[in-house]
């Protein structure tokens, strides 16, 4: 899951929010800033983008709010993040301009990236002020990426197959009474951490001993789980082909929010939880990566963030925003310090030394 200015007279947040965006020759005034001058606006920016109901949040809550302010046309492009990554990496490497303006990442991806030389340093962005501590990628100099919400993968299942209550442990997945009924994401990103817990090791396990992980993985594939992507988890729900996933809660909500009967929880073993971003690549033409810098701005916005973080159902960096009324109290939106009690969160340095090993051992034990 991604993705300069010059200083002038200064504008109040107040009156940038209450008129959308301002413009001064056609240009938009990022908050707290106006420019004698911008550079000159590309017809459209490519901003890659996860499926289902996440392209839908990022259309509505900020790629339409950007095209309104700047007359800039937002194009989603839903290549893999994967996918995506050795393409930009080529660009940059081979002095080509780069296949995207943002990428809309997940963080551990977006900081393989960063530490690469590959991102746009995105410390000059004026709404980086005054938002939660969040938003800053830990151990990177700068602002290589901005974090825009944390999310929980979640124990999603049918309330119509737990007629006794939500499941008590992920050891579920393993019940042959559903087996051909569960799915993971197809590289078990969200859920190795915690399967290391649920095959009986501990937290000091991770990440120098995964073996409780593999172990429990060679009883689940005998369980014949699905494996997909974002918006499969959705369709699978919606279509009655599954009774228990490991997923963002935003896939179950969605599929929930769509009349199908879906409830999460989270088990006794925890979940793991993380932060998506937004990077900007190297090797623009300088309008374009002004511009698509001006997108990670407005994304950072509260009505952006407002209407863009209600839509996924997720906590948003910009602070005081109130969740969505079906999400108050909601384990899978995580606020104070003792909602991550019983969530884990892997730090982004370990989980980029390793997990692209954890994906590769994932794929051999279930595509083995």
């Amino acid at each position: 899951m991604t993705r300069k200015q010059n200083s002038g007279q200064k504008l109040s947040r107040r009156q940038f929010l209450t008129g959308s965006a301002a413009m001064v020759g056609g240009a938009l005034i990022a908050p707290g800033l106006v420019f004698a001058s911008t550079p000159k606006k590309p017809k459209e920016i490519i901003v890659r983008a996860w499926g289902g109901a996440w392209g839908e949040a990022l259309k509505a809550g900020v790629a339409d709010g950007f095209t309104a302010a700047t007359g800039i046309k937002v194009r989603l492009d839903f290549t893999e993040d994967n996918e995506i990554k050795p393409k930009i990496w080529a660009a940059v490497d081979q002095g080509r301009v780069p296949p995207i303006h943002v990428n809309w990442d997940t963080t551990t991806n977006a900081t393989i990236s960063a530490l690469r030389g590959v991102t746009v340093d995105l410390s000059d962005l004026s709404n980086l002020k005054g938002l939660l501590p969040l938003a800053k990628p830990i151990g990177l100099k700068g602002y290589p990426l901005v974090n825009t919400y944390a999310y929980v993968y979640v124990c999603a299942y049918r309330p119509e197959a737990f007629p006794d209550g939500p499941p008590k442990s992920w050891n579920v997945l393993i019940d042959p009474k559903f087996k051909g009924r569960i799915a993971l994401y197809d590289d078990g990103i969200g859920f190795t951490p915690v399967a290391v817990l649920v095959g009986g090791g501990t937290r000091k396990d991770i990440p120098n001993n995964m073996e409780p992980a593999w172990q429990f993985y060679r009883k689940l594939k005998k369980n014949k789980p699905l494996l997909g992507e974002d918006a499969d988890f959705t369709n699978w729900f919606q279509n009655g082909e599954i009774d228990v996933a490991c997923t963002i809660s935003v896939n179950a909500r969605a599929a929930k929010q769509k009349g199908i009967k879906v409830s999460w929880t989270v088990p006794k073993e925890g979940c793991k939880v993380d932060t998506d971003g937004l990077w900007v690549p190297k090797g623009l033409p300088p309008n374009e990566e002004y511009w698509a810098k001006q997108f990670v701005n407005h994304a950072l916005t509260k009505e952006a963030q407002q209407k863009w973080c209600s839509m996924l159902g997720l906590p948003p960096v910009y602070p005081g925003i109130k969740p969505p009324p079906d999400l108050v109290g909601d384990v899978a939106y995580p606020t104070r310090p003792e909602d991550f009690k019983n969530l884990l969160r892997i730090p982004s340095k370990v989980l980029v030394e390793n997990q692209p090993k954890w994906f590769a051992k994932f794929n051999e034990i279930f595509q083995g």
